[in-house]
């Protein structure tokens, strides 16, 4: 998993909108400050759809780059990339009975797999889809 940081602000009556330094193109926009993660998430899915692998830059460039909008009020945001293989792998992994029923059921009612349901449960927190 890589991590990008964005650049976070707000116009008065606007949007929250999201830019990334290191991608220039990749942007997103959230009605609300809660909505701006998922937002920032799904951007970078779409935008390493159709781009190579980038090496994101540290938070210390990042912030050099965009003192200006800093000083603004912007702000910036870890936002988290997990470059998936679509190849799947068996692993182990101990839980108590409850939980592993509370699982079941849960994957259960959404008609999933166990590993369709926790694979899903993961990808959401990385994303902070709350």
């Amino acid at each position: 998993m890589k991590t990008f940081i964005a650049l976070v602000h707000k116009d008065e009556d606007s949007a929250w909108g999201v830019t990334f330094p290191d991608l220039p193109g990749c942007f997103s926009a959230a009605d609300t400050l809660a909505e701006v993660l998922p937002q920032a998430v799904e951007a970078l899915e779409l935008w390493f759809e159709d781009q190579p692998l980038a090496e994101p830059r540290s938070m210390e460039a990042i912030k050099a780059e965009v003192a200006d909008d800093l000083a603004e009020g912007a702000f910036l945001m870890a936002v988290p990339y997990m470059h998936t293989t679509g190849k799947p792998v068996r692993v182990n992994v101990s839980l108590d009975r409850g939980m592993l029923d509370a699982i079941d059921a849960a994957a259960a009612a959404r008609r999933l797999t166990r590993s369709a349901f926790l694979a899903e449960a993961a990808r959401n927190e990385i994303r902070g889809a709350h």
